[in-house]
């Protein structure tokens, strides 16, 4: 395929021949096996690289489109068909792999492309079993489901339909009853579909604890560890890195909440007040979506010749879905289109301060691809891990607030703290949903009620300022997580974030006191995809692994500053 001009619209993908492909996987196995030099060798990783880019495609476009409209047939069974299929894809790779693990020429390989392509390739054998490929057609199918349920919320609220996500959306509105109705309507939603969500859930539990035995664990936590990337620590670090949050960040949190209670002037802040920080409403932008996504294009000009060429690649070739539409996913991710080196944000872009700062973040995840696409030789090194390419994300989002007064006007000082704030604030609850889902894989025979308590109580450890109203019973009863889809689609996907928020607090630090070294080192950390470790990498920036001893104080402390110094300045 060629790079000239092309839409995504226009890009017409089949549903892939698996028999094609894997006929095509055995006869480059056959030839690795009666290679008679090291590059004989790489000229057949190089063509099955290109084979499988084409592959990633198919699947990665259906993928995209089912996520534009769930509801739609068509799309939805082209995407059961790749999720069915998925494993066997998987299958013939690793088998591809293992010849040449097995070959003369192994040195060879890693002396041109890396020791991590073997390493990859060891995660994948550590995850796949025959035995697992019906448990995990199942999976996706709940999944799916789950997706399903959540886009068909259709909420009347002030007189309009709103989807589950554009409903959120009031809980940052500065009328407080507003808040309140809002986040009533969500809570209720939620409630009325709450027994096929347990029973979702709970299957989900089920399937990946037999996936997890199958491959000879006791439970799925060591195979979403892998799954994850996450090579260099385990639950040991993680569970020391919560324990920071706890200790350090959530009594900071309670000190920005408390002074957000006095500023909103009540007598209790509520789950619905969370969001909006100041009285008169968080920072506003000052124009709707379409003038504000110029106004990213411009900031991507202005930041640095690398993100103009990447800005203007995505708008040529309308590799962006912001676009607030009924039957959406509700989802926002960034993938990449490998066969031409094209990320893909879909987002969904509101007009507010989150709004902003979210789809920054996504950008900040495909200008990482966009990077590493043109740098790596192999398309396994396209990304990285998730704890490293969340840091991409979020230093975009924080790099960013030198450009707030072009989106916000003299609102820009208020959402820099909005920004920094909920960056802040939104730690401990990702340390909380890593919790949980530790809980929940650890503790298969918990009954739905029990599990619900132990989110209760992991709100009151990590959030102790979260109330609810007391008629409102399936919040009280924990049942706030149900909204969250990574338990269902993305299991033990949650604490990168958090490591990440970290990482990039210390990134921005960096980026204020010395913006162009700053730059250099997140280059440095996008242009190495994922061809490096997770720590080899945060070396490249300078960064500290956010579990070590001392770690969240240390890269925490400007961004700690910054808060405090709002507080103490603007209190009454």
């Amino acid at each position: 395929m060629g790079t000239g001009s092309w839409k995504f619209s226009e890009l017409k993908f089949p549903k892939p021949n698996l028999k094609v492909f894997q006929d095509l996987y055995a006869d480059a196995i056959e030839r690795v096996e009666s290679a008679t030099s090291g590059d004989d060798v790489m000229e057949i990783i190089f063509e099955v690289n290109e084979l499988s880019r084409r592959t990633t495609d198919l699947l990665t476009v259906a993928f995209i489109h089912h996520t534009m409209d769930v509801t739609d047939e068509a799309y939805a069974e082209n995407h059961r068909w790749v999720e069915e299929n998925r494993q066997y894809f998987v299958k013939a790779a690793i088998d591809f792999r293992e010849a040449l693990y097995n070959s003369p020429y192994k040195e060879y390989i890693e002396e041109r492309i890396g020791p991590m392509y073997f390493t990859k390739m060891d995660i994948d054998k550590k995850t796949f079993s025959e035995e697992n490929v019906q448990l995990r057609q199942r999976e996706a199918e709940l999944g799916d489901e789950y997706q399903r349920i959540i886009a068909s919320c259709n909420i009347d609220f002030l007189g309009e339909p709103r989807s589950f996500i554009k409903l959120q959306d009031y809980f940052f509105d500065q009328d407080r009853e507003v808040r309140r109705a809002a986040f009533r309507e969500f809570s209720k939603f939620l409630a009325q579909h709450e027994k096929r969500l347990e029973e979702i859930w709970n299957d989900l539990i089920d399937i990946r604890n037999q996936i997890g035995r199958n491959l000879g664990f006791d439970n799925y936590i060591p195979v979403g560890y892998l799954e994850r990337g996450r090579l260099d620590y385990g639950q040991e670090e993680v569970a020391k890195f919560r324990k920071q949050v706890e200790d350090e960040i959530v009594p900071l949190c309670s000190k920005l909440y408390e002074a957000q209670r006095k500023r909103l002037g009540v007598d209790e802040l509520m789950v619905y007040d969370e969001k909006i920080v100041f009285p008169e409403g968080n920072a506003r932008p000052i124009g709707d979506e379409d003038y504000l996504m110029e106004e990213i294009v411009n900031m991507l000009h202005d930041m640095s010749p690398e993100t103009q060429e990447f800005i203007d690649f995505i708008m040529e070739h309308e590799l962006i879905d912001y676009e607030d539409r009924p039957n959406r996913a509700g989802i926002e991710y960034s993938t990449m289109i490998t066969s031409r080196k094209a990320p893909f944000v879909f987002s969904h872009f509101s007009a507010t301060a989150a709004g902003v700062s979210g789809i920054i973040g996504a950008i900040g995840h495909a200008f990482a691809a966009y990077r590493a696409a043109r740098m790596q030789i192999l398309e396994e090194y396209y990304s990285s891990s998730s704890d490293i390419m969340e840091i991409h994300s979020l230093s975009m989002s924080q790099f960013a607030n030198r450009y707030a007064d072009s989106f916000f006007g003299d609102d820009a000082k208020r959402y820099e703290f909005f920004n920094l704030q909920d960056l802040m604030t939104f730690i401990p609850f990702g340390a909380a949903v890593d919790e949980f889902q530790h809980i929940c894989y650890s503790n298969q025979n918990l009954t739905p009620e029990e599990r619900n308590s132990e989110w209760r109580k992991l709100e009151e450890k990590y959030m102790p300022w979260r109330k609810y109203d007391d008629d409102d019973d399936f919040m009280n009863r924990g049942g706030y997580w149900y909204h969250k889809i990574h338990f269902f689609l993305y299991p033990l996907y949650y604490i990168e974030y958090c490591l990440a928020t970290v990482n990039a607090m210390e990134m921005n630090r960096k980026y204020v006191t010395h913006p162009a070294r700053a730059w250099k080192e997140f280059l440095a950390i996008t242009d190495i995809g994922g061809s490096r470790s997770y720590l080899d990498i945060l070396k490249l920036a300078n960064l500290t692994p956010a579990y070590e001893d001392g770690a969240v104080e240390k890269s925490i402390s400007y961004v700690k500053d910054v808060l405090e110094e709002y507080i103490e300045n603007h209190e009454a």
